[in-house]
């Protein structure tokens, strides 16, 4: 049996690199929405744990 995981890593990998050296733009776009979910959920759970401690 092949190793389908690392099969399907550089599958991976590459795709990436091709979405991001033929439209960089638009990988700058999609990474920045996803680095803003990301950050908003961590600074959620943060201010709920905050509230839970000061009340």
């Amino acid at each position: 049996m092949p190793p389908i995981k690392k099969i399907v890593t550089w599958i991976l990998v590459i795709f990436f690199l091709y979405a991001i050296l033929t439209n960089p733009d638009s990988a700058a776009q999609i990474f920045r929405s996803i680095w803003d979910v990301v950050y908003g959920g961590i600074r959620n759970i943060f201010e709920f744990f905050n509230q839970l401690l000061t009340s």
